[in-house]
């Protein structure tokens, strides 16, 4: 029989989800307990397909225990962070499809160092329906079981709101924990509906004697899944606390921002133009002739998206939360303004429960894996006195050369739009000068490519003789600090270097330590403001055009990031100076804007899919430079390394598990697989 679990990939997983002290992580099963748990309903959908379990869950198969798990508060509560511990690992690499399936980050891996069955093989065409990577539907290859995500809440759910059951739980307790068992039941709807498009919605858990023909639900209508999920949200939104008073051992519960939030997310997506009025899958019906994508574009839905944003940002704004720019007192050393603007940006990322983070990931381990995030970022560093540390022993993600050139010119615009600034040729070598002392190593030769750059890549990107302040910098300035070398044979250090030449080195606590090779481990940031500032942005430009809430909220982005306003920059430094005038434009502006401000943070591929650009973006060489050059002029050579492609319309979609439809005679499977 075809080995249905890579085993390398469920032991690195036991070896790393691990309570740390003080992190709130939600366990109650352990790992191995859950992997044999999917292992065993893998083996009855191929050997059983006649049992009345589908691959959906939907039908309770732990009946005797279940009134065990809610005899008490305590056992209830277990019960509740069973429900959190689905949500995904969305920290590491090899599970995050928004991060490794993009075309910003590359990573070279020929001897498997790092898993070789997980979301990195998307890149090179290896999604298929016998076996699919990120299979959000039953849990396997490197992504959580959704569906029995769905059915624990509604397990949870039928117990906690009978008032029969949990004696000792009183009724303030009972709505919020009923709040947040529905957020985390529209949340995994949603992960679904993302990747699948028209779902099966499991509202309720079936009977254990349901007959056979209920078990096998079919989807819903793309438009009946999103009001669904809406609806769930306005529900959990309105039983839900403002924020966490308990710090202490409650980060990374559920919100009322975070509700909010995720439904302006959910909206934005389904107004979008893979889910409004796509023509391509107008054909799509389930096996009862009923359509499944509606194939009319409504402005009415952006509208909807921009009205579900704005009152999440309200709502961020009464609780205090605001752009982070590094506060007061932060550090004891001198520091640049140009430092200070860069560790704004850094931060928002990378500094633990910061001002501007709406939801950061704690549950299923997000923390624990924080470190193996960091360990494929950090660069290699020559500064005096100091020894050198192995900081990895796997290849590192390097974030690619088309990466690097999306970032905007120090005048705010895109490098082939500058009218002032020449980057026809990204490799000329150029010496840096004292006052590009805090970008680049003063007297150090360097591409054209890494002067003249907006604030955000120097405090996103590391590369060759680039400028890497950390918090133990050697002096009490940023006069001299740390700086890159990432040319072949110049170091002694044997830790490796990314493949393109580039670091993330926005996704490093700037706290880490080099000497002990401690990092600082951070909550993920699934939402944070500034993302949800650009999908305001986004939303209203779509449904109004250019009006002025949308220079507004873009600008605020950028005047943390250290640029001028889009007007100013467009107008005056830009070969298209009216390009912001137009919702077209202005739509292409957004776009750029998420892909920097949001780069290395999962987002971007599912940014590609739902605007239907994926198809023209992911079908491309990914390169970046001869990193084994020992000079500057052999370094600074473009080399390709991957020729990707991105089926259209097939790979919009992702694929369900042929079993799945042996098993579900109900279910069609998405077009083109």
């Amino acid at each position: 029989m075809k080995k249905l679990i890579d085993m390398k990939h469920i032991n690195l997983k036991q070896e790393n989800l691990k309570k740390e002290p003080g992190q709130c992580l939600f366990f109650t099963w352990s790992t191995q307990a859950r992997y044999c748990m999917v292992l065993l309903s893998m083996l009855l959908i191929v050997f059983g397909s006649s049992c009345k379990k589908s691959f959906l869950d939907v039908v309770p198969d732990n009946v005797s225990t279940i009134a065990n798990a809610f005899a008490s508060k305590t056992e209830a509560e277990k019960y509740l962070f069973t429900c959190y511990n689905y949500l995904p690992i969305e920290v590491d690499p090899t599970f995050n499809v928004g991060l490794s399936a993009s075309d910003e980050v590359f990573v070279l891996d020929p001897a498997s160092h790092i898993r070789s069955t997980n979301v990195m093989r998307l890149i090179y065409g290896d999604q298929n329906t016998s076996d699919p990577i990120a299979n959000y539907m039953n849990g396997t290859r490197d992504a959580s079981a959704n569906y029995k995500a769905i059915r624990d809440c509604n397990v949870f759910l039928e117990n906690v709101t009978d008032p029969n059951k949990i004696p000792d739980l009183d009724i303030d307790t009972r709505v919020r924990w009923t709040a947040e068992a529905q957020f985390l039941k529209a949340f995994y709807h949603f992960i679904l509906f993302r990747a699948y498009g028209p779902i099966p919605v499991i509202d309720k858990n079936l009977p254990i004697d349901a007959p056979i023909d209920q078990i096998r639900v079919k989807r819903q209508p793309v438009d009946s899944v999103v009001n669904y999920i809406a609806n769930l949200l306005d529900a959990a939104a309105a039983n839900l606390p403002l924020t966490i008073n308990n710090s202490a051992s409650e980060l990374g519960r559920i919100t009322k921002p975070i509700a909010l939030s995720l439904k302006a997310r959910l909206l934005t997506t389904a107004a979008s133009p893979l889910f409004n009025g796509n023509s391509d899958y107008g054909s799509f019906k389930n096996k009862d002739g009923g359509a499944l994508f509606n194939p009319t574009y409504s402005v009415a839905k952006w509208q909807r998206a921009a009205d579900a944003c704005k009152a999440a940002i309200d709502l961020c704004a009464a609780q205090g939360i605001v752009l982070y720019t590094l506060p007061a007192g932060a550090t004891t050393n001198t520091l640049s303004d140009t430092t200070q603007v860069q560790l704004g940006i850094r931060n928002a990322m990378s500094e633990p429960w910061n001002s501007e983070l709406i939801w950061g990931l704690t549950a299923n381990n997000n923390i624990g894996f924080n470190s193996f995030l960091q360990s494929m970022a950090v660069g290699q560093f020559d500064f005096p006195n100091a020894v050198a540390s192995k900081t990895a022993n796997h290849p590192l993600l390097g974030p690619t050369l088309k990466m690097a050139r999306m970032f905007y010119t120090k005048n705010g615009v895109p490098i082939d739009e500058d009218k002032t600034l020449d980057f026809t040729n990204i490799a000329a070598l150029r010496t840096a000068v004292h006052a590009e002392r805090f970008y680049v190593k003063e007297g150090e030769v360097t591409a054209r490519l890494n002067f003249d750059r907006e604030p955000r890549y120097y405090a996103d990107l590391g590369f060759d003789r680039g400028i890497w302040y950390m918090a133990n910098s050697p002096s009490k300035s940023d006069e001299n600090t740390f700086w890159l070398m990432a040319r072949g044979g110049e170091t002694s250090q044997s830790s490796p270097v990314p493949v393109t030449g580039f670091y993330m080195k926005k996704d490093l606590n700037w706290h880490f330590d080099w000497n002990s090779v401690t990092y600082v481990p951070y909550p993920f940031p699934e939402i944070r403001l500034a993302d949800l500032y650009l999908l305001y942005a986004e939303a209203l430009n779509e449904a109004q055009g250019p009006v002025a809430d949308v220079y507004t909220y873009v600008n605020k982005v950028r005047t943390r990031a250290g640029l001028p306003s889009v007007q100013t920059s467009w107008a005056n430094f830009s070969t298209n100076p009216s390009k912001y005038t137009t919702q077209a434009g202005m739509r292409s502006i957004i776009q750029r804007e998420r892909a920097v401000e949001l780069c290395f943070e999962g987002q971007r591929y599912w940014d590609l899919v739902r605007w239907k650009t994926a198809g023209q973006e992911l079908n491309s060489n990914i390169t970046g430079w001869t990193v084994s050059g020992q000079t500057a002029d052999l370094y600074y050579r473009e080399v390709s390394f991957l020729s990707r492609h991105f089926l259209t319309p097939r790979d919009y979609l992702w694929p369900i598990q042929e079993n799945d439809l042996l098993v579900n005679q109900n279910l069609v499977q998405n077009p083109n697989w």
